[in-house]
């Protein structure tokens, strides 16, 4: 008896070490302070070697890793945290991350803050400010400035978390997703000046899966930007305003392009910006296309152009006069979208000539302009209307 005792003592002994190494030691986290590695929370101190220095130990470490940044201040010039890393990396953030007040500072890479070859990163938390009032001085101004600095970017990264972030003040786009695979976005804030230029919210492009939950969204450009390449691209709780919308494009500036595919955009709240939902190709030849796209359940507040499609964008009548877009146009419904427009016409479809939008459906829209009934025009486009559709639909099957 003692000896079967004995013997089932040492299977359970073997069992239990067994699952410590299965669960405990390969999943242990370890975590690295910024603090630690010399940055100073005073707002002050140049703290960007530390923040590589900690990366580079988190990014090294073979178990699951916590690059912690505390509450405070940290000024960071332009930083690179890059990978490929031995394990997931969280960078877990309860401080705020302040650019120079020196624009120059950043130099002319277009990033302050860049994530490249990472996978199975999580970034929660944190605030950025960029400070960026001094670098739309500079470009308004007609003086020689830098090429300006995207604040947070992830190209070439999978299996990305980012979430809980807040971003103001960017000098150029606040959030950059660069081919980059399986990427969720919830509940960050992105804010700058409706008069800042080209600050968007959040820029995707050469991306497959990529969801965006819950953003609020304030800027002086696109609140979301949609570039060629982005397939699979889900955005739902969505608020805009001020800034120019939801924008799939400019799509079509080079020749050879890819295109853009399975978009969708729900329960969304657009509040006096520029647009509402846009599709945008500039007015020359291209290889790129638009299809499978659905906006649905949006509520416009005095908007602009609720919906626009504008296939002739052509800004100072360079590289495109006399021409026509290639990009194919396809496939996009438009389902419950209702409030207000800013002007008297709601819906612009102005497709390109040579490649006529086609398979375009609209279902229940109700957009009026000053309490009154809203107009709608149409080129070189067919579809659908089905529902109740003010402003009259214009749309030819």
């Amino acid at each position: 008896m003692a000896i079967i005792n004995h013997f089932c003592s040492c299977l359970l002994l073997i069992f239990l070490l067994f699952m410590i190494s299965l669960f405990g030691l390969s999943n242990a986290a370890a975590t690295y302070n910024v603090m630690k590695y010399g940055a100073k929370a005073d707002g002050k101190t140049d703290s960007t070697q530390a923040f590589v220095k900690t990366w580079a130990a988190a990014c090294s470490s073979a178990q699951t890793a916590t690059m912690y940044v505390p509450k405070g201040s940290f000024l960071l010039k332009a930083a690179v945290f890059r990978g490929p890393c031995k394990s997931r990396i969280i960078v877990q953030i309860y401080g705020t991350l302040i650019a120079p007040t020196d624009y120059w500072a950043l130099g002319n890479s277009g990033h302050w803050i860049l994530f490249i070859k990472v996978n199975r990163l999580e970034v929660l938390g944190g605030r950025l400010d960029a400070k960026g009032a001094g670098f739309w001085a500079c470009r308004k101004s007609g003086k020689s400035c830098p090429v300006g600095a995207r604040s947070i970017t992830f190209n070439w990264a999978n299996d990305v978390v980012i979430s809980g972030l807040s971003s103001v003040n960017s000098q150029l786009t606040h959030l950059v997703i660069n081919s980059c695979n399986n990427v969720a976005v919830r509940n960050v804030t992105l804010y700058a000046p409706d008069d800042s230029p080209n600050t968007d919210g959040i820029h995707v492009q050469g991306s497959t899966g990529v969801t965006i939950t819950g953003a609020t969204l304030m800027t002086g450009d696109d609140c979301v930007s949609i570039g060629p390449g982005t397939k699979n691209l889900y955005m739902s709780n969505i608020r805009c305003g001020p800034g120019h919308g939801v924008s799939i494009g400019s799509l079509g500036r080079a020749v050879n392009e890819a295109g853009v595919q399975n978009v969708t955009l729900t329960n969304a709240v657009f509040t006096g910006s520029d647009n509402g939902v846009r599709i945008k190709s500039w007015a020359r030849p291209s290889t790129g296309f638009v299809t499978n796209i659905l906006f649905q359940n949006i509520m416009m507040r005095n908007v602009e152009n609720p919906i626009i499609i504008n296939q002739n964008y052509c800004p100072h009548n360079q590289g495109c006069p006399n021409q026509s877009s290639g990009v194919k146009i396809s496939q996009v419904t438009y389902k419950n979208i209702q409030g207000t427009s800013a002007t008297a016409e709601a819906v612009t479809f102005d497709c390109s000539p040579s490649n006529p939008c086609r398979g375009i459906r609209l279902h229940d829209i109700k957009l009026t302009y000053l309490n009154k009934v809203a107009t709608s025009s149409c080129n070189n486009i067919g579809g659908t209307s089905t529902g109740v559709v003010m402003p009259r639909s214009c749309l030819r099957s």
